[in-house]
């Protein structure tokens, strides 16, 4: 930790500029890859702690770790790398997928218990970054400490994502093809809400932002689990693979575009 809390003071003085160049651009391209890494955080998260019989207190330990050392790369980069700062997302999705998990079945919160409390952490945390920075728009990160608050609300919304997936899919009786269908319906009224109202786009950005979570989360149960429970049967494994191929040539040719948008620039 002393090691990100330098490399957050040394970014600092940063410009603006500066700043919002080290995260990625809000556009379509964007949403996909988050909804792949966050299924795949989901799949991957399970293959470690289920699959591979490590367990959700010792994933979440080791997953952690993994994630505190994506982002000290990610504090200390001087601009946006589309490959560091998807990497930081994966680790923040499969760690969140073991936190919620230990949370709700070893501690025994259950679900909707423990989805409460993450969104009172998450509420927590987009007030404390509020009141500092007084601003959560990510097109407007102008300081280490505002970055550091970027990435704390993402792991602590991936992690109140995965408790509301298991949530819906089986507490609610939807099922995970119904969970899934009703968050995409919900993600579609954020969509419209933002092409034809006025409503503030920080907060459709993260109310998006955190249902893609749980849709990730619901879609990764109904890669993964088998057929008997509603799934389609491709286990931790196969839906790991096959999410994390999607993921990777969607970012490849997304950082293809973008480079190929530079040379045509210059």
């Amino acid at each position: 930790m002393g090691g990100i809390r330098r490399a957050a003071s040394a970014a600092m003085p940063a410009t603006a500029s500066t700043a919002v160049s080290k995260v990625a651009p809000v556009i379509l391209g964007f949403w996909v890859m988050k909804i792949c890494a966050t299924t795949l955080g989901e799949t991957g998260g399970d293959l470690l702690s289920m699959t591979l019989d490590v367990g959700y207190a010792l994933s979440s330990v080791l997953l952690l770790a993994v994630f505190l050392i994506s982002l000290w790369a990610q504090l200390r980069a001087r601009r946006f790398q589309p490959w560091r700062y998807w990497w930081v997302i994966l680790t923040t999705s499969t760690a969140g997928t073991t936190l919620s998990d230990y949370m709700d079945r070893s501690l025994g919160l259950g679900y909707a218990q423990g989805a409460l409390l993450l969104v009172s952490l998450l509420a927590a945390v987009l007030a404390t970054w509020w009141l500092c920075e007084r601003s959560l728009s990510v097109e407007r990160i102008g300081s280490g400490r505002a970055e550091v608050f970027y990435w704390l609300a993402i792991l602590v919304s991936n992690t109140l994502g995965t408790a509301l997936g298991d949530y819906l899919a089986d507490s609610s009786g939807l099922g995970f093809a119904g969970g899934a269908l009703l968050i995409a319906a919900l993600l579609a009224a954020i969509a419209l809400a933002y092409a034809f109202t006025r409503l503030s786009r920080t907060a459709l950005f993260w109310a998006a932002f955190v249902l893609t979570r749980p849709f990730g989360a619901t879609l990764g149960d109904l890669l993964s689990k088998p057929a008997a429970k509603g799934g389609l049967d491709l286990g931790t494994v196969g839906a790991s693979l096959l999410l994390a191929g999607l993921l990777l040539a969607v970012l490849v040719a997304s950082t293809r575009h973008r480079d190929g948008d530079r040379r045509a620039a210059r």
